[in-house]
């Protein structure tokens, strides 16, 4: 059975839940990356936050980025084990219309699935699937 962990990208950073929204933006640039995890002092995962929520959230409703701190932005995350099987995943994924869900093993961020590693895992027809699941 392939797992969660078999198809993530691991060494996924966080981004400090104190930390600013230009912090938040700087790390997403730096990494190239279009979302990060944000975790507390506790080192768990407390939310995810994307560059849409900055952009569309904080800069159009003209919050002040350098003060707005990306905890505030830490609503409910959708998460999977990493013993998951990729069934699983896609079911979350699916069911959530999410584009990424992070990879969570003993209470602990492992790594994150995207649509990226869906793409480099999954034959073409349920990949197909998943698209239209999620984009519908």
């Amino acid at each position: 059975m392939t797992t969660a962990r078999d198809i993530m990208h691991p060494g996924v950073q966080c981004v400090g839940e104190d930390a600013s929204l230009v912090e938040a933006a700087r790390m997403m640039r730096d990494l190239d990356v279009g979302s990060l995890p944000i975790c507390g002092k506790d080192d768990r995962l407390h939310g995810i936050i994307t560059d849409r929520d900055i952009v569309v959230r904080a800069v159009a409703a003209k919050l002040d980025l350098e003060t707005t701190t990306a905890g505030e932005f830490g609503c409910h995350v959708h998460w999977v084990d990493a013993s998951d099987s990729v069934a699983q995943v896609l079911r979350t994924m699916e069911d959530n219309q999410i584009r990424r869900v992070p990879v969570i093993e003993d209470h602990r961020l492992v790594g994150m699935v995207s649509e990226a590693d869906l793409a480099r895992h999954l034959p073409e027809d349920q990949l197909a699937a998943f698209v239209e699941r999620v984009y519908a």
